[in-house]
């Protein structure tokens, strides 16, 4: 059974960098066809994806927020991290880190969420 757990501050300022941590067990973040993913949700919007890392760590970033995203991996703690620059408090939602499988084009695995705050 894989689980994914986010973890990371809870509250951020605003212009500062929010840094999340996913940690991934019951599978390797380096198995074939598996992309490792992280999705927003903003109060009273929908899912938003933010950007993906690949099982050979290629990543891929939604436009609107490629500039500010950066999305890295450590396969020794089998983790992958996102680090969100400049942020507002639009940026503030339940974040959440998920497993994608390409051949199936579908998101199987999700972590609970966190919800990050972003206020002075």
């Amino acid at each position: 059974q894989v689980q994914l757990q986010e973890s990371g501050p809870g509250l951020v300022k605003p212009s500062q960098t929010l840094s999340l941590t996913c940690t991934v067990s019951g599978g390797s973040i380096t198995t074939n066809d598996y992309y490792w993913a992280w999705i927003r949700q903003p109060p009273g919007k929908g899912l938003e994806r933010i950007g993906s890392i690949t099982y050979s760590g290629s990543t891929s970033y939604t436009p609107s927020l490629k500039s500010r995203t950066s999305i890295s991996r450590d396969t020794s703690k089998n983790q992958f991290t996102l680090q969100l620059s400049s942020v507002t408090p639009e940026d503030t939602a339940v974040y959440y880190c998920a497993r994608y499988i390409g051949r199936d084009r579908m998101y199987d695995y999700w972590g609970q969420g966190t919800q990050v705050t972003v206020s002075s």
